[in-house]
């Protein structure tokens, strides 16, 4: 693997005067440093990104209906195996389209795509059959898939030192759609039913495509290249061997499949405490058997509150000033530090509400700083790099990192894994992260030395 020794030159835009900053600049130069003319770009890209995410969690409660109802939750442990076989057919089609429709066509014709489908499944699930089962591959699929390729349209765009101050701006859009698309879905549930909501999101994908159509008419706001890069189709190299053959992303693919394995087994960690919590109760008669699924769900209710709001604080405040300040490569360091940090001390002291800190620690810094970072890894890269070897490791590669922790938690139960000896594991994990980290931050110097 050669690494890519290509440097990409830094477009510093001129410090214009405040008379000519616009109010969308005024406004967002709160949370980071917008320059004249930015401001809407930012703003457009944030708006794609919140109706991608909100949609996204839409699906996400209309798929844990589907399956529960139809299928059961065993099949959830063999749904990686089956989506990381279909990635596997999905990317290479994915390349060949790319190299023959330019950046806007490409974005419409997936997004419409994937739309479509949800008009399938409501007709499908109104005529009576049972389609639990392939919705639920079909969101593991889109999820990653859409997402990665507009983060990839944010890196086309922008130069890096744009990306560097803006993108934690694109960010919040993803924050607040993650928050309020599975607060909404929750109390529509009850009034347009599983199918109903399935076209609602559809609708959110169609306002996808109008938004990125908008995009388009403010290229001030970007780098002064990137409209007309984006009429050309992306070259032929499949995304494989993009990966294959650079350094700098085969170690970030390597890095997809670290982080998902600790996130899934810290999250296997905090669910078996959960169970043996609501076990408890009920074994001392301060609850009844019936109320098992409650105790369960008012705590994740509360978890995944406290967790959407550190994560929304932290991207909101705290992330543009650590891009400032540290940089990218940073900020890379940052998750895997808190990581050893909660592992170490669930290690030491297994008990619910410590893990709970812990896991609300971790999933704040990962929806907020971690993937800032991550996203703004594939700014120095070319432009194939940005959409297809990104949309493999952000599907593939990241499924992979769910067979791996799957693997990790069955071994675990054949010898009884204990909580403590899980999170041993996440530190040694966590260990291996910080190293790939640091290996990450070498070579994106080579390809970025000027910061």
């Amino acid at each position: 693997m050669s690494s890519e020794n290509v440097t990409v030159p830094v477009q510093r835009l001129p410090l214009r005067s405040d008379e000519k900053r616009t109010l969308p600049d005024r406004l967002l130069s709160v949370f980071a440093e917008v320059r004249s003319g930015e401001g809407i770009g930012a703003l457009l890209l944030a708006a794609n990104v919140f109706l991608l995410l909100e949609s996204y969690y839409i699906l996400k409660t209309v798929r844990e209906a589907l399956i529960l109802s139809e299928g059961g939750a065993e099949i959830k442990t063999y749904s990686a195996a089956a989506q990381a076989a279909l990635l596997l057919l999905i990317i290479p089609a994915y390349s060949v389209l790319a190299a023959k429709i330019n950046r806007e066509k490409l974005i419409t014709f997936v997004t419409v795509f994937f739309a479509s489908h949800l008009v399938l499944f409501y007709l499908a699930g109104k005529a009576g059959f049972h389609v639990g089962v392939l919705f639920f591959l079909w969101v593991g699929v889109f999820n990653v898939f859409v997402i990665s390729q507009f983060w990839g349209f944010a890196n086309d765009l922008y130069s890096k030192e744009q990306g560097s101050r803006l993108l934690p701006i694109v960010g919040v859009g993803s924050s607040l759609g993650a928050w309020l698309g599975s607060l909404y879905a929750g109390r529509l549930f009850p009034i347009m039913g599983t199918y109903g909501l399935m076209l609602a999101a559809g609708a959110l994908l169609l306002l996808c495509v109008v938004v990125n159509r908008l995009v388009g008419r403010f290229p001030g706001a970007f780098s002064k290249d990137s409209q007309a890069v984006g009429k050309e189709p992306l070259g032929r190299e499949g995304a494989l061997r993009l990966i294959l053959n650079s350094r700098y992303l085969f170690w970030i693919a390597m890095l997809m499949m670290v982080v998902n394995v600790v996130n899934t087994t810290g999250e296997f960690i905090l669910g078996k405490l959960v169970v043996e919590n609501a076990d408890r109760l009920i074994a001392s008669g301060a609850a009844p058997l019936a109320q098992k699924a409650e105790i369960i769900g008012a705590f994740y209710g509360s978890f995944f509150s406290w967790v959407n709001l550190a994560g929304m604080l932290l991207q909101l405040f705290v992330v543009s000033r650590i891009f400032k300040y540290i940089g990218v490569r940073g900020a890379l360091f940052i998750m895997p530090l808190v990581s050893l940090t909660s592992y170490g001390m669930v290690a030491l002291l297994p008990v619910l509400g410590l893990v709970r800190v812990a896991k609300v620690m971790e999933n704040g810094t990962d929806y907020s700083i971690q993937n800032t970072a991550r996203q703004a890894l594939f700014l120095p890269t070319s432009r194939e790099a940005k959409y297809k070897a990104k949309a493999a490791i952000d599907s593939f590669f990241w499924r992979a990192g769910d067979l791996l922790a799957a693997a990790v938690v069955f071994i675990g139960v054949q010898l009884g894994f204990g909580v403590q000896n899980y999170a041993t594991v996440n530190l040694v994990f966590a260990l291996v992260w910080i190293a790939i980290v640091a290996v990450i931050a070498r070579e994106h110097k080579k390809l970025s030395p000027v910061t």
